[in-house]
């Protein structure tokens, strides 16, 4: 028999492709996977608007849910830096917190200095710790829990110590009117009984640069010959957040306009998503965390790109700082208590990396934006503040679960 013949009638079944428009089963289960702490907020949320009567839909929660995390959002954009380097974290931040609060009160308050003067006193006291916490950790190789730990100890004493010197009650008040207007208040302001036009424009702006940029860049990758998502990825992916942009400025728009300190979290927001996805350093910071050795041999600074890391977490400590002394329009000992745990947590829950190397800034706002909802969820619902602390922990661990079991199945996948 001609070999050629029999083995022409044993060739390879040519590979089924499934035809246009079919159900994609894996491609939804990877979308699930990569979104796991989006659905998981949506459902958090539907739940507390059950508990709660719809409470937790009310506009007015929806500005307290903005106004009470701020400073979450702004201290966990520095940690997520830190993270990024190898689970590197900043202990100290906190009790910064409280120590910046005593020296502006004292600028502000005590000394009468105007908010312009006192508000550089603090960025140049931020810029002088974060020269040197980082100059300890990147070129001493002090473990940053320890250099940080050091500061989490001595700052809180130092300023409680400097508003008990100034104050018999522990506390600075009132801040001047020029401060406060620039941390607090809100943008176009109008009563409550009366819709606020001028937000929800800006709402409808905002949610139309969203798409054209969602689109831009899809056809950018495109035309380069870059791995792009689908057309209806891409449509599906902008209408979800120009929704989700217009129902937060029109319960604002209810509300009586925009929070100053929501203009202060946006903009810290996007200016570190454009540096970690865009800019050279940003990419440095995940591959120092990746793999300090190689990243080191392959030319990369990795002391400079520690050094940044903490110098950056303490200016925007400074920034965290001064959103919560306009809130509460006093300097206290209390502030900043447990501010550390609650950057920490949002970075974790928002899926970056204990270990450092990944994570992304849209991930830690809907890890912030889940710790925010589970508090305000809580509080409305009147449970206990130490229950509420036990929730969160389970959430912190379960997101790490998930984080370690994730991993684990994409290096059997691999195999």
């Amino acid at each position: 028999m001609d070999k050629k013949a029999v083995s022409s009638n044993h060739t390879d079944p040519s590979p089924v492709t499934k035809p246009a428009g079919s159900f994609d089963r894996r491609a939804v289960l990877e979308t699930l996977e990569k979104n796991a702490m989006l659905v998981v907020l949506v459902l958090v949320y539907i739940f507390f608007m059950i508990t709660t009567g719809g409470a937790i839909f009310k506009p007015m929660n929806f500005n307290a849910l903005i106004t009470q995390n701020a400073y979450v959002y702004i201290l966990a954009v520095g940690m997520l830096m830190c993270m990024l380097t190898g689970g590197n974290i900043d202990l100290s931040c906190g009790s910064f917190v409280c120590l910046v609060g005593a020296i502006g009160g004292v600028c502000m308050v005590i000394q009468g200095m105007n908010a312009g003067m006192s508000i550089a006193i603090m960025l140049l006291v931020g810029i002088a710790y974060g020269c040197g916490l980082g100059y300890l950790i990147a070129y001493v190789h002090i473990p940053p829990w320890i250099a940080t730990l050091a500061g989490y100890l001595a700052f809180r004493g130092l300023g409680t110590s400097i508003l008990s010197a100034n104050s018999t009650t522990g506390s600075i008040a009132p801040f001047p009117k020029d401060f406060l207007n620039i941390f607090s208040g809100k943008v176009f302001q109008t009563k409550m009984s009366v819709f606020n036009w001028p937000c929800m424009g800006a709402g409808i702006a905002a949610a139309l640069i969203l798409v054209i940029a969602i689109f831009a860049t899809r056809a950018s990758r495109l035309r380069k010959g870059y791995e792009a998502d689908s057309l209806l990825k891409a449509c599906v992916t902008s209408a979800l957040g120009a929704g989700a942009i217009l129902l937060v400025m029109w319960k604002l728009a209810n509300a009586g306009g925009i929070p100053t300190v929501l203009i202060w979290v946006t903009g810290v927001v996007l200016v570190y998503s454009f540096v970690t996805s865009k800019t050279t350093i940003g990419r440095h910071f995940y591959v120092v965390g990746g793999n300090m050795e190689a990243a080191r041999l392959s030319g990369v600074n990795t002391r400079r790109i520690m050094f940044a890391a903490y110098l950056n977490m303490a200016i925007l400590t400074v920034i965290s700082a001064m959103t919560v002394m306009a809130r509460f329009q006093a300097a206290n000992s209390t502030a900043g208590t447990n501010f550390e745990m609650d950057a920490i947590s949002a970075c974790v829950v928002g899926g970056v990396s204990a270990s450092g190397g990944s994570g992304s800034v849209l991930g830690m706002v809907i890890g912030a934006t889940l710790i925010g909802v589970i508090n305000l969820g809580m509080s409305l619902m009147g449970i206990d503040a130490n229950y509420q602390k036990v929730v969160k922990g389970v959430v912190l661990l379960g997101a790490v679960v998930f984080d370690i079991i994730s991993r684990n199945s994409k290096k059997i996948k691999k195999f």
